[in-house]
This record gives C-alpha cells, sequence and structure tokens, in this order.
C-alpha cells in the first residue's frame, strides 16, 4: 500500500519551472525550505504540444527527495497515461496523476496506478467540469483542478477555477485530497485555500524567481500551509 501524503496543507514546487542545469541544488533548496511535495510534470507533444521529460529524470531525483522525506508527485499529461504507469512507479513515483480527458479507460489508469502502489491522481482541464469526477470517485486518493489550461508554465489564473475547487470540495469525500495547478502564487493561493484545496502546485512563481526557497516560504505562508 502506497503511504499517506504529507498531512495539512501543502506546496508542491513544479520542476516543469526550474533550472536544468541545476536541478538537484533547486530541488535541494526548496526541500531545504520546507517543501515536503516535489510536482514531476510529464508531456508528450500530444495530449499537450510541449514535450518535457520521463521516468529517467525522475529516477535521478528520486532517492534525493526521498532522502529528505519529501514526496514525488506525478503528473502525466500525457495520451493513454495507463500505458506509462508502471515506468514512474518504478522509477520513484508517490503519486501519480492522470488526465480525465486523456484516456478512454479512467477507472482503468486509477487503478493501474493503485496496483503499483501509488496513490491514484485525477487531473481535470479548466473546461472539464466538475461534476465529471464523481463517477471515479471510488479510485481516487487526489483530485488536481487545472486552473490554467495545461502545457505551459507561467500562465495567468483561471479566476472561475475558485469557484470550480469549492463545489469539487461539495461533491468529494474529505479523505481525497484536492491539489491546484495553475497560476499559484501568494495573490491566489489564500482563495484557492479557503476554498478547500490543500495540495498547491506551484512552478514559475518559485523557480521563476531569483530565490526559489524565499519564494516558496511566502507562498506556504500564504496558503497557512506547513
Amino acid at each position: 500500500m502506497a503511504r499517506a501524503l504529507p498531512d495539512g496543507r501543502r506546496v508542491a514546487p513544479s520542476i516543469l519551472s526550474a533550472d536544468f542545469s541545476r536541478l538537484g541544488d533547486q530541488i535541494r533548496e526548496v526541500l531545504d525550505a520546507g517543501a515536503r511535495v516535489i510536482h514531476f510534470d510529464v508531456m508528450d507533444g500530444h495530449f499537450v504540444p510541449p514535450i518535457t521529460i520521463g521516468p529517467l529524470v525522475l529516477e535521478s531525483i528520486a532517492g534525493l527527495v526521498h532522502d529528505a522525506g519529501a514526496w514525488l508527485d506525478v503528473h502525466l499529461m500525457v495520451e493513454r497515461p495507463e500505458r506509462q504507469v508502471p515506468d514512474f512507479a518504478r522509477a520513484g513515483a508517490d503519486s501519480i496523476n492522470v488526465h480525465f480527458e486523456a484516456t478512454p479507460h479512467v477507472h482503468y489508469a486509477l487503478k493501474s496506478v493503485r496496483e503499483q502502489g501509488c496513490l491514484a491522481g485525477l487531473a481535470i482541464n479548466p473546461a472539464t467540469p466538475a461534476e465529471a469526477v464523481t463517477a471515479a470517485v471510488d479510485e481516487l486518493d487526489i483530485l488536481l483542478c487545472m486552473t490554467v489550461n495545461p502545457g505551459w508554465g507561467g500562465q495567468a489564473f483561471i479566476e472561475s477555477s475558485t469557484a470550480k475547487v469549492a463545489r469539487l470540495r461539495e461533491l468529494l469525500p474529505e479523505r481525497v485530497c484536492i491539489a491546484v495547478d495553475g497560476g499559484v502564487d501568494t495573490d491566489t493561493v489564500g482563495r484557492l485555500a479557503e476554498a478547500g484545496a490543500s495540495l498547491f502546485v506551484a512552478g514559475s512563481a518559485v523557480f521563476g524567481s531569483p530565490d526559489p526557497a524565499d519564494s516558496y516560504r511566502r507562498i506556504a505562508d500564504a496558503a497557512g500551509a506547513a
């Protein structure tokens, strides 16, 4: 069985926005600042236009993250994600999020994540209604609500997302962690926390700043996060 997510509200720096020539050092900076979840974005050039990173990069940072007592949260922005789940689980993922829109077999994909010993997350795009997730609730550990369109860092926060998060919190049992991803910074994170989110993915707001550790702490403080 997969272990539980870190308790309480948490900010998860997304390495999509990191300087990959200094990836290990930048991850170490935010871990030393208190981060206990590291978000790992995977894009395939099909489900979303960009192509990013894969299991080899995940494996290369897994020891660093796990030795700090932290969690690796993988976000598969890929078509037919169920085909990729075993490789990312073996590479060190603790939780794996698959997109509702990326597979005709949502239940199977989520079940395959759990069978690999990881927590199962379901990600939904901004245009996907909150009610769409209810049929899969029994297979869910995490619901990842995209608050920008997936594929690129640095996008502006979609303001209607706050109400959507509140609706998701009404629909989902308390055991399901609601995560948000996109445009998360000191201005938006408090509203999302009040709406019911407890895991906040922040990429450019952390690693796009001159001091990622300080930016991480500022966002965590604004969220009331540990």
